[in-house]
């Protein structure tokens, strides 16, 4: 290649490839936050029922989609967005002082959990073309395969599933 000899390319020392991965600020971000909180696929973590969480749930949530569980953009875009919705859920409408996310892969699916110490029940609504909130059941309903809630002795678990393949 003229003008670039002695200019090493990437791959050309010694088969390995010179080029490395750096993770993105959004990336970098999304690690802190797991080894802030913990692994929601091991146990539950639990995070502030402040609006700047449900930022941090979205992070930790992406990176286990696609880092943890190598799934595609579109279900961690769908992730993404239903985790959004029950985390604003839970802290908008409970008073609590924390919820609880929870993630697993099963066969064939995964399940996603938000826990909050509220016995109230979701709503899914009648949404217009034009609401500006009370949308995200809706979309939990429209983009899940399943969706629900379990009551607990002290609180709720509000949950959806999504079907994926199998590695």
């Amino acid at each position: 290649m003229a003008g670039l000899e002695g200019v090493e390319r990437p791959g050309e020392r010694g088969g390995v490839t010179a080029a490395r991965w750096m993770p993105s600020a959004d990336e970098e971000r999304a690690l802190r936050a797991l080894a802030e909180y913990g692994d929601p696929t091991v146990e539950e973590v639990r995070l502030p029922s402040l609006p700047e969480s449900a930022a941090t749930a979205r992070r930790i949530a992406r990176c286990v989609v696609l880092r943890h569980w190598v799934l595609g953009p579109q279900v961690a875009e769908d992730v993404v967005l239903l985790v959004s919705e029950l985390v604003g859920n839970a802290v908008r409408h409970t008073g609590a002082r924390a919820f609880g996310l929870r993630m697993h892969r099963r066969r064939g699916r995964i399940r996603i959990e938000v826990r909050d110490p509220s016995r109230g029940l979701p709503c899914l609504m009648p949404v217009q073309e034009l609401d500006e909130s009370g949308r995200g059941i809706f979309l939990v309903d429209k983009l899940s395969d399943r969706w629900g809630v379990d009551l607990l002795p002290r609180g709720k678990n509000t949950w959806f599933e999504i079907r994926v393949a199998d590695r």
